[in-house]
């Protein structure tokens, strides 16, 4: 309650201000009618929003801008008036804190230095104002994407750096230096919401660094030039590079373009732990690592600040005392921190939620196209979508470096890394994911029932309408080699572009039409009846066109993890013990 309400600030339940709203799934403001109106929740900062007095509070002129899904406040009530109906809840009674399944995480957590960030539910135009001027922004010029489109797939990387700031964090990261890839991971988040991919890139794996154009702070930009056969880690801050060098870098080593950055230090973790009261974790054995201070017993503590900037920081307590044993620990710890911030604990206690929302936000620098507070409440509310069963965690495969004797770096592994990147190129999930489909009209649906020809009896042209280049001829070879359709062809590019796959066939073609959707897991509205087209042999045949939403050779239309490729992963939602 502000200075012109009764009693203390600090005497007031921030439950009693802020409620969740079932029919929104938004928090609101909900003070008594006799109230003053905030539009900023919690205690005010020196750099936080004008007064409520400047903003629609009694004797103001002004009226107080309200946020997307926010009520109207009540006016107030004069003393001649009838008294008015109570609040929503039991009367007499504070109104009961609701818990709803709908109410999923307002942040994501990527990286050693977690990525959070905040969507609506902190409310108040001017409050989210204040957490926009928190955010960090750097222009990393057509590395990035101009814009974030809620309709798409999106590459979010992730980037911890090993930069010094603040108290406590001298014996990390190199003195002076401005920042390497110190941990970084690229995230994939599926069109359809429905799974995402957190790879982690080694940051001692050999890659060529590409020359990458940088902005200078006098505004003038230079070009830095490329290495060949270097750390990973020095695609940043080595020689000026910046976020878009790491990014650059990450497209030629693995042919995913990231469409985004987000940036932080050491600092992250320690504030973002804290501000959710610590975060639990599991070893097998005892640790007492004295070069990162690292002292826990076997089994399940509590980490918070200091001790779990050294839990994500150690090398030498597990496994091989690698940096890859190291990416495992971190991402147990990354999933168990989601776990914390999507539990009802942190999102039914709105004091939580702002200390949250400034520990992220202050943690964080993002590139230009997405520093704005709107952009970043689009993400949080895209991200939160997807559930923590099908979010997997892995690590880009790897061998030793064969050109060291003494074995300290990493290359690639050519023989199953680059089904993994396929795999995110084609929005292709790691884990088992139901397709929430549309219920078709029943005249529909009825193109899929009926008897089905043999394989070898279907005839059909393939074009590619859409899908990326060479998928025509990459499914004509996948459907005379793996499913015996032989009696196909390519027929190149279609006229214009399709959104979805089609496939027209004639009446007497309906069999051949339901083994080919069989085959290609085509949904009814997929099929088209209309005319047949001749092929190269002067026959009778259907056109299947390949749309957009075509995901790969091989990979049924209607089932996003058909053929994703077998590897080692874990998923946010199951706790693990490190080893």
């Amino acid at each position: 309650m502000d200075a012109q309400g009764r009693g203390r600030a600090d005497d007031v339940d921030p439950a009693d201000q802020w409620v969740l709203n079932p029919n929104t799934g938004e928090y609101e403001l909900r003070l008594s009618p006799s109230a003053p109106q905030s539009g900023v929740p919690g205690p005010r900062r020196a750099a936080a929003a004008p007064s409520p007095s400047r903003m629609g509070a009694p004797g103001s002129r002004t009226t107080t801008p309200l946020a997307p899904g926010r009520d109207v406040p009540p006016p107030r009530r004069r003393r001649s008036a009838p008294p008015e109906e109570p609040l929503p809840g039991r009367r007499g009674r504070r109104p009961v804190k609701q818990k709803s399944k709908a109410k999923k995480a307002l942040l994501w957590t990527g990286g050693t230095m977690a990525f959070v960030l905040v969507a609506g539910a902190t409310g108040g135009y001017f409050y989210l104002r204040h957490l926009e001027g928190n955010v960090g922004v750097a222009d990393v010029g057509d590395a990035a994407a101009s814009s974030f489109s809620k309709d798409e797939a999106f590459n979010i990387l992730v980037i911890g750096t090993d930069k010094r700031t603040g108290e406590g964090n001298e014996g990390y990261g190199d003195a002076g230096s401005v920042g390497h890839a110190d941990t970084t991971i690229l995230l994939h988040v599926a069109k359809d919401r429905t799974n995402a991919t957190a790879l982690s890139i080694p940051r001692d794996l050999i890659v060529d660094i590409p020359d990458c154009e940088t902005k200078q702070e006098d505004g003038s930009q230079t070009v830095v030039a490329g290495q060949e056969d270097v750390r990973f880690n020095r695609s940043l801050g080595e020689s000026g590079r910046d976020a878009g060098c790491t990014m650059r870098t990450v497209e030629a080593a693995t042919g995913i373009k990231p469409d985004h950055f987000v940036m932080a230090d050491f600092n992250a973790v320690k504030t973002l732990t804290t501000a959710v009261d610590g975060v639990e974790v599991c070893v097998e054995n005892a640790v007492n690592d004295k070069k990162s201070k690292l002292v826990l017993p076997a089994g399940t503590s509590k980490v918070e600040g200091e001790r779990a900037l050294a839990f994500v920081r150690t090398r030498h307590a597990f496994g091989n005392e690698g940096d890859l044993d190291r990416i495992k620990v971190q991402q147990q710890f990354l999933g168990s921190l989601m776990r914390k911030m999507t539990s009802g604990d942190t999102l039914t206690n709105p004091a939580k939620l702002l200390k949250l929302a400034e520990a992220a936000t202050n943690a964080l620098t993002v590139d230009k196209a997405i520093g704005k507070v709107g952009t970043l409440k689009d993400i949080a509310l895209e991200m939160k979508k997807v559930p923590t069963k099908n979010i997997s965690f892995m690590t880009i495969p790897v061998k030793d470096n064969p050109a060291e004797t003494v074995k300290a770096t990493v290359v690639i592994e050519e023989t199953r890394a680059p089904a993994i990147f396929d795999a995110i190129k084609n929005d292709v999930s790691f884990t088992e994911v139901k397709k929430q489909e549309k219920k078709e009209k029943a005249e529909v649906a009825a193109r899929l029932k009926g008897t089905k020809s043999a394989a070898s009896d279907v005839r059909v042209r393939i074009l590619n309408g859409g899908a990326a280049g060479g998928s025509a001829q990459q499914q004509l070879s996948y459907l005379q080699t793996e499913e015996g359709v032989t009696k196909s062809e390519n027929a190149g590019n279609a006229e214009a572009a399709l959104a979805k796959t089609t496939l027209e066939y004639a009446p007497d073609q309906a069999d051949q039409a339901r083994r080919l959707a069989d085959i290609m897991g085509l949904s009814g509205s997929a099929m088209k009846p209309g005319k047949s087209v001749t092929n190269a042999q002067g026959l009778p045949a259907m056109t299947l066109t390949l749309g957009k939403d075509f995901k790969g050779a091989g990979v049924k239309l209607n089932s996003s993890a058909a053929t994703a490729p077998s590897v080692d992963k874990s998923t946010a939602d199951k706790a693990q013990c490190a080893s």
